[in-house]
Order: structure tokens, then sequence, then C-alpha cells
């Protein structure tokens, strides 16, 4: 008999993994399809469902009070809307041919089969260890999850000493040495790059490593982490590279992520250069109908560059999910790609980017001019008004816009949203200057400072012709 019919012509949804991408595409199923219509069952392993893995650093460093404010969605929530959500429970085979995946309980090691007409594969991504001695040790931390967090939280606050070691500079590094900071710890960040920072260009990371250092962080550039020495008790007590030992109570690894695709992987769906799964534009797996995929798990195309990439961002994944949904759900949608925007901060610095670096630009074969501009955030002679710089780069024949990146204070963040729209819309940097923004001075300068760069990208891009 049929699956389907032995469920009486009600189709299942199987959905691995409940956070974003996830659960987004559930519940934009559930709208659409009724219980008796579809069967929605999803799988996560952890405690916690549709929560914010971005606002994670800022749980620890104390901005938010509770961790339950970072919870979207409850799995009660999800429940109630007949959404079968079960939780502490790992998915550890996918049977294509089958059309089932095998699950696996957490807490009492029992495995069963679930049959499935479609699936979401939101897997997610986990922080990367290297393989080096002492990469397991008590008082190593990634942080990816609430389990994570509620993790790193408990030791910092068992912890006698006072000195933490952050190994990386990305987002999560630097977003988490000021969290540390923040608790009263002693911080040393080390990097393998020579700046903070690696989305930037070097120039533009390196304001940020001043901003950093001001706040009483110690920075190590073009360092290697080649180990951590344990103690007698197992706990970490230190971080080695080739030259150097500093001294740890706490490390949290922060050199980024990778995507959590080992049951894909071992199922025999299409993976890219970065490991991610591939999709179509309608967030399928390549070359199956009925499987889709979103979140972390994915690389995505970058509308730039013309190349797939890997970028694991929060905003991605509820979009992926939304596509997912509507999708099973019986609609029509898709996800065209993305031209890389990020934003963050560290203390009152704010940290933008958006398309291509200059290495980037170089990696996908194109000519290129870039300026970097001086202003400020609001007219120079309004109160608050705070020193920003702005990096753009042109495509030289053409004067296209391929990437902006931003430093500044309070209000120079946000600014990359202009850059932004404009390279979604494949926009020249003489096209931008005819934008026509907002101002008064409590908000910017007559002449944006984006505005300012895109006129000075015109005047090299046409001295190059």
């Amino acid at each position: 008999m049929d699956k389907r019919e032995a469920r009486g012509g009600t189709e299942r949804l199987v959905v691995i993994g409940g956070d974003a991408a996830g659960m987004s595409a559930a519940s934009q199923a559930r709208r659409l399809r009724k219980p008796d219509e579809l069967e929605i069952v999803a799988f996560e392993r952890g405690h916690f469902t549709s929560y914010s893995a971005c606002g994670i650093p800022y749980w620890v460093g104390g901005d938010v009070d509770d961790r339950d404010q970072l919870i979207a969605r409850t799995p009660e929530e999800h429940r109630e809307r007949d959404i079968d959500l079960r939780l502490r429970t790992e998915v550890t085979e996918i049977d294509v041919a089958g059309r089932r995946v095998r699950a696996r309980d957490v807490e009492s090691g029992d495995t069963y089969w679930t049959s499935y007409d479609k699936l979401v594969i939101a897997t997610g991504a986990r922080p990367i260890r290297p393989e080096m001695p002492g990469a397991d040790a008590a008082g190593v931390h990634g942080v990816q999850t609430l389990d994570d967090g509620q993790a790193l939280i408990d030791t910092l606050a068992r912890t006698e000493g006072r000195r933490a070691v952050v190994v990386g500079a990305g987002y999560i590094g630097v977003e988490m040495a000021e969290a540390l900071i923040r608790r009263g710890f002693e911080v040393t960040v080390v990097n393998r790059g020579a700046e903070p920072m690696a989305t930037l260009d070097p120039d533009m990371g390196r304001l940020v490593r001043r901003a950093m250092e001001g706040m009483g962080i110690t920075m190590v550039g073009d360092a290697e982490v080649t180990g951590l020495r344990t103690g007698e008790d197992g706990r970490v007590r230190a971080v080695t590279t080739r030259d150097a030992e500093y001294p740890a109570d706490v490390v949290v690894m922060g050199i980024g992520v990778e995507p959590v695709t080992g049951l894909a992987r071992a199922a025999g769906l299409p993976l890219g250069t970065r490991g991610g799964l591939l999709t179509d534009l309608a967030m399928r797996v390549r070359g199956y109908e009925d499987i889709w995929a979103g979140g972390d798990c994915v690389e995505v195309l970058n509308l730039v560059s013309g190349q797939e990439q890997y970028i694991p961002l929060g905003t991605h994944a509820n979009k992926h999910g939304q596509v997912i949904g509507t999708d099973v759900g019986g609609g029509y949608a898709t996800f065209p790609g993305v031209v890389g925007t990020a934003v963050s901060k560290v203390c009152d610095l704010e940290i933008a980017r958006t398309g291509l670096r200059e290495k980037d630009a170089r990696r996908a074969g194109l000519q290129y001019e870039s300026v970097v501009i001086e202003s400020t955030s609001r007219a120079g002679y309004y109160p608050g008004a705070s020193p920003m710089t702005v990096k753009m780069i042109a495509e030289r024949n053409t004067g296209r816009l391929l990437g902006v990146q931003i430093v500044g204070g309070e209000g120079a963040g946000k600014r990359v949203d202009i850059a932004a729209v404009a390279l979604t819309a494949g926009m020249t940097v003489e096209q931008m200057t005819a934008l026509d923004l907002g101002y008064a001075p409590p908000f910017s300068p007559v002449w944006d400072p984006v505005l300012v760069a895109a006129r000075k990208a015109v005047t090299k891009v046409r001295a190059s012709r």
C-alpha cells in the first residue's frame, strides 16, 4: 500500500532541524495547508526552537537579560499549530530511495524510521573546532546554539580565573570578545590573519583592531593556534601558537562555522565546494523533486560575483524557510541569491559590509577601482556626529558597484543597506550619485557618506578608462 494511502491521503512533510529555516518552512506550510492535507513532523536534537543565534553574544554579555527573550516561538506554540515537533531527537540517516528518515531519541537512545512525502533539510551549522590537542577540553566553547550559550554562561559563572582567550576574530569572535570584556574578563584574541574581520579588506579591518585595543582587548595577529594546553583536571589552561602561549581559564572558538551536511553527504545529495547543499531557485535540492534545504547548511548564489558562496546568516535562513514553506504548501516562491550583506559592532564601533572585497573581485576575474573616504554620521556641526570610513569598490570599465565596507560610530552601520539595494539592482556608482536619500542634520551631512564615496569612485573609474 502506498504510504500516502496508509495515512488516508494525507501527505507528510518531515523537517530536519528546528530553528530558523526549518520551523519557518513548517510554519509557512501549515498556513497554506490544513492538518488533514499535510501532516508535519519536525525533528530537533536540541532543547529549543526558533531562536536568535545572533543574539547569543549579547545574552552572554548581559545586554539581553534572559535567554527566553531570544526565542521567537516556543515548542508548545509550534505544537498548538498542529506541528508534531520532537525535541531531543536526532535524525541519523536519510533513506532517499525509501523516502524515510531514521531518528534517535537522544535521551533513551531508541531509534525508529519515519516516512515522508516531502523532506526539508535544515541541519544548520556548527562551530569549527580544529583537530588539535585540547580542542575538546573542559572550558573550551563554541557558540552556535542556545545550549552552547547556556554552557558558556555556566562556565563563566563558576570559573575562578578571569582570563579568556578567543580564537578567531570574525563576527562571532569579535562579538564574544566584547561580551567577555563586559563580564570582567581579561580578553586576548588570537587571530590567524593580521587584522580582525576577514570579511573586510585589511585596511578596514585595521580600524576594527584599533577599536578593540582601545577597549582593553589584547589582539594577537598572524598567529596560528597549534593546541590548547590542559591541566591535570582536564580543564583548559592555555592556548598555544608556534611562537607563544596565552594563559586561559576559558576559551571561545570564534573561527567560524561549517555546514552540518553529514546526513546529506551520506545520502548522496549534491554539495558545493564549502560542503553546503546545492539547491535551485525554489530551494529544492538539485536533482530531487521532493527534497528542499535551507539555512546554514546550504550554499547560495552571490548575485555580484555569480558564484556559489557559503554565507550562514539568520536573515537568509528565515527567507529560505518562507520560500520552502510556500512551495511545499502549493504556492510558488524563489530565493534568487544574496549580495553578502552583514553588520556588527564592537562597543560603539559599527562594522558593515556588502558585495565583494578586493580579493573577491580578483578571484572573480574582475578589474576594479577602490576608494576610501572619511566623513561623519551626521552634519559635522550637529551634536553627536561621529566619524565614519567608507570604502567602495567599482568595476573599472563599467562603473558597476561591486562592494562597500563601512566602519564608524553610531549611525554608520545601517548605511550599508543603501549599497545592498544598489548592488541588487546592478547600479553603477554614477547612478548612485543621483539617489534621492533622506537628509536632515541629525541624520546625515548634506552629501551622505555613501554618496561621497560614489562620487569619488566615479572620478577614479573615469580616469582609468
